[in-house]
């Protein structure tokens, strides 16, 4: 490992990290092969360039504010999926989500770095999350960063829609958290959902660029059920045509679409300390559980080229200990580009939209 200048900014340029590229092997029964990706920090939540070959996250860093549970903070790093590079794109402050631009040029991440003086908060508390996380945008080395917002709300939960027009968040004001669009070029924004009981967050954008997937709790559940039930909804970027996609009553959080526009990957509570990576259907069809680990896996992502997903899985003692990333092969789920279909508007159920 040799430590580089990227830009001005220190980084650190992992040159033959992996000896040879990492084998997908079968961890579990029932579980399709994967393997962790070969590289030194803890990383759970990452998101995939538009060719499949890098993956973009926050990660534990000793530069970063330590985070107020103790330990050291997240910064934004990208990484090559087999692990032989990896480089920081962000030197300060506290980062929660990152997305990859589609011309795989640039990139959109949250951080406090421009709001020190404020409290650290816990990015896992309603609560209590961090105020003055704004959104920037910079290449894929943290140059040209441009600061998206300005307002010492939190903001964080970021992803760009397939044609980069629109950047999709969550932002928390007076403790009500709902789903907002700015335009890329940052000439407007306006706010898709606008509801006091649902706490909207974890939006993602289906491959039309229109619609918007995410996941909600209501705020009569928070901290009373644990884990928090949440649902799965999707709407349109303009806050029309709000649909529920999943009817029980336990967690089902992170939706993140398939290129194919129908199946979705998202995390299931089994138990309180089993969390596992489940396919959804948006077309109704069953559902299948792609996981198969007693502890905690997270956040999951299927590839642009619908060969691959990433996920986070605890490797340590304890439900979430050091939670790794990890990539399985899925090319046999057949949830592929070349499996595109347009969003149907008979999909999930119609919810009043309430204000």
């Amino acid at each position: 490992m040799k430590r580089v200048a990227l830009g001005g900014m220190a980084g650190l340029l992992v040159a033959g990290h992996a000896s040879a590229a990492p084998e997908y092997v079968s961890a579990a029964p029932g579980e399709l092969p994967s393997y962790m990706v070969p590289i030194g920090p803890d990383a759970a939540e990452a998101y995939w360039s538009p060719d499949s070959r890098y993956l973009i996250a926050q990660t534990k860093d000793p530069d970063a504010v330590p985070s107020s549970r103790g330990g050291p903070g997240n910064l934004t790093w990208i990484f090559s999926a087999d692990g032989r590079e990896i480089w920081r794109v962000n030197d300060r402050g506290q980062d929660a989500c990152s997305f990859f631009f589609p011309d795989g040029q640039r990139v959109v991440w949250t951080s406090t770095r421009d709001n020190l003086d404020l409290p650290v908060g816990d990015w896992s508390d309603s609560d209590n999350y961090p105020q003055g996380g704004e959104l920037y945008v910079s290449d894929l080395h943290g140059r040209n960063a441009r600061r998206m917002t300005d307002n010492k709300y939190y903001e964080a939960e970021v992803s760009i829609s397939p044609d980069g027009q629109w950047i999709t968040f969550g932002r928390q004001i007076d403790g009500n958290m709902d789903i907002w669009v700015i335009a890329a070029d940052g000439s407007r924004e306006w706010q898709v959902t606008k509801t006091a009981e649902w706490q909207e967050g974890a939006p993602f954008f289906m491959p039309d660029s229109d619609h918007i997937i995410f996941r909600a709790w209501r705020r009569a559940d928070y901290k009373k059920i644990k884990p928090t039930p949440m649902t799965i909804f999707s709407i349109r970027r303009d806050g029309s045509d709000w649909r529920r996609h999943t009817d029980d009553e336990g967690m089902n959080w992170h939706p993140t679409p398939a290129p194919d526009g129908r199946h979705y990957v998202y995390v299931k509570a089994l138990t309180p300390t089993n969390w596992e990576i489940y396919l959804g259907d948006l077309a109704g069809g069953e559902h299948r559980r792609l996981t198969f680990n007693e502890k905690l896996d997270i956040l999951a992502q299927v590839s642009p080229d619908g060969k691959k997903m990433n996920w986070g899985r605890a490797t340590g003692a304890g439900f979430m200990g050091n939670i790794r990333t990890f990539v399985m092969d899925v090319t046999s789920l057949d949830v592929g580009p070349e499996r595109r279909v347009p969003w149907d508007p008979q999909w999930g159920k119609a919810m009043p939209v309430a204000r």
